[in-house]
């Protein structure tokens, strides 16, 4: 007899608890009301108002007890023990349901399976070393955008607040929309490094430049190039800036034989944990020419250096500074702020 009465408790346990989660919390709700009405209309005496009965049904499911109040009737006992045996395993069962559900909402998350909804992010493509360094230079570069990264693994490799996880082939025109590339302030694609020839890791790249270019053109993109004569394969995608990988690497070793001590001026320049850095600032409308912006600029504290691609600002001080500028200054954070709050 208890055996049958076990299984008949487990079978129906189980299939209480395959019951969705809202519809048991609903159930659980609808109950606990329910009970609250009974107990009170059968000991009206006892529990005074409806207030104190709820108080009894929700100290009794979750077997606190106080023992401030208690039925005292034979029909109020008979209906306290039955909220002992079935609401107490509801609730139990609501609860165990509820932890599930966070459960596994962060099982999925660190899978990759969670669509990400905010925008205004950063999608970083494949993970390799490059890519953890770049995600620790944005976290900690005092910006406060959010960084979305794409690979084809199974498990999210970097757990942080600020850095969501998307799994599938980054190329996927729906891997690309679950990462909100439509919303995305920029994305950068570094080379695959699981793919050992150079020429197809490129075109992997191009692949996904194009699936890109053509969900969300207006996105700022950055590609690591593999080999420099593959740039001009790209030129129809639009690509903001190249990267190219290796030959990085040996330029800042040879500028480092050739000047001794320059490194130290590219590592600033390349983090903004190390002394000062770059910046894009907004160009004051009082600046007429290139002039009046180095000697405000200067004033403050900063450098003026170019304007987009150009570096040549200081042999053509005179010259104005014209439509659309994207003006690039030296400095430290503390003068940035200052030349941001002062331009607003």
């Amino acid at each position: 007899m208890k055996k049958i009465l076990y299984l008949l408790l487990r079978r129906l346990s189980n299939r209480l608890f395959r019951l969705p989660a809202p519809f048991l919390i609903v159930f659980s709700g609808i109950f606990i009301i329910l009970a609250s009405c009974i107990m009170y209309l059968l000991e009206p005496d006892t529990f005074k108002n409806p207030f104190n009965a709820f108080w009894y049904v929700m100290t009794t499911l979750t077997t606190v007890g106080y023992g401030d109040f208690y039925p005292v009737t034979a029909a109020g006992k008979v209906f306290a023990i039955f909220l002992y045996l079935f609401g107490i395993g509801l609730l139990s069962l609501v609860i165990g349901k509820i932890i599930d559900l966070f459960v596994n909402a962060k099982e999925r998350r660190m899978s990759g399976k969670v669509d990400y909804p905010n925008r205004s992010h950063i999608i970083i493509i494949h993970w390799n070393k490059k890519a953890q360094s770049a995600i620790d230079e944005l976290l900690g570069a005092g910006n406060l955008n959010e960084i979305v990264l794409i690979d084809d693994l199974d498990r999210m490799p970097v757990e942080h607040p600020r850095v969501h996880f998307i799994s599938g082939d980054p190329a996927s025109e729906d891997t690309l929309r679950k990462a909100g590339i439509e919303r995305a302030k920029s994305a950068i694609i570094f080379g695959d490094i699981r793919i050992d020839d150079p020429s197809l890791t490129d075109g992997k790249s191009l692949l996904i430049s194009s699936s890109i270019e053509r969900l969300a053109p207006e996105v700022h993109t950055t590609v690591e190039i593999m080999l420099e004569k593959h740039i001009h394969n790209f030129r129809h995608v639009n690509i903001n800036d190249f990267i190219v990988s290796h030959d990085a690497v040996s330029r800042l070793a040879v500028r480092s034989a050739l000047h001794e001590g320059s490194t130290e001026i590219y590592t600033q320049l390349l983090s903004s944990r190390f002394g000062d850095d770059l910046y894009e600032i907004p160009c004051d409308p009082a600046w007429v020419t290139y002039r009046n912006a180095f000697e405000a600029l200067l004033t403050q504290g900063a450098t003026l250096i170019a304007n987009r691609g150009n570096l040549g600002i200081n042999r053509m001080l005179d010259d104005p500074i014209g439509q659309d500028p994207k003006l690039y200054v030296i400095c430290n954070p503390e003068t940035y702020a200052g030349i941001i709050k002062k331009g607003r």
